[in-house]
């Protein structure tokens, strides 16, 4: 493995398949660095395409989508129930519930609620059912990377 001390060369050579260069701003395409770039992916790519495959990584997938689509559907649902209601019976929406605050207010403060709760349940359900075997497939996928672990 060739790693370098970002503060002797001004730069660090990330060795993880995961990294995604251009969305961190390093590595972006130009005719310095394209033989480099040509050199290495054929390597990544066959362990990403093996990873891909494997159950582990399928079972992360399916426990994301098992939890992340009912739930964005859930979410959803209930911000146009709030839209509609506040466009289709602004009298049910005007109806004070205490004091001053009527029911629209008590709806829109629920949708922020709503959000904070859901935030919560994401990282929970990521914590206890994802995060465990996603690293062990990311320490197996470094293996594979360095040759060790086909």
């Amino acid at each position: 493995m060739d790693m370098h001390n970002a503060r002797d060369t001004g730069a660090a050579r990330v060795e993880d398949p995961w990294h995604d260069a251009l969305a961190s701003g390093w590595g972006e395409p130009d005719d310095t660095d394209s033989a480099a770039r040509r050199a290495r992916p054929p390597a990544a790519r066959a362990v990403y395409t093996e990873v891909h495959g494997s159950a582990a990584f399928q079972e992360v997938r399916r426990r994301y989508r098992r939890f992340v689509f009912p739930a964005a559907a859930a979410f959803l649902l209930w911000y146009l129930a709030y839209v509609v209601a506040a466009t289709t019976a602004p009298g049910l929406m005007a109806r004070p519930v205490v004091g001053t605050l009527n029911v629209a207010m008590v709806a829109g403060l629920g949708q922020f609620a709503t959000t904070f709760l859901l935030t919560w349940a994401y990282a929970r359900h990521a914590r206890l059912r994802r995060d465990r075997v996603a690293l062990e497939l990311r320490w197996v996928t470094q293996e594979m990377m360095r040759g060790r672990g086909r």
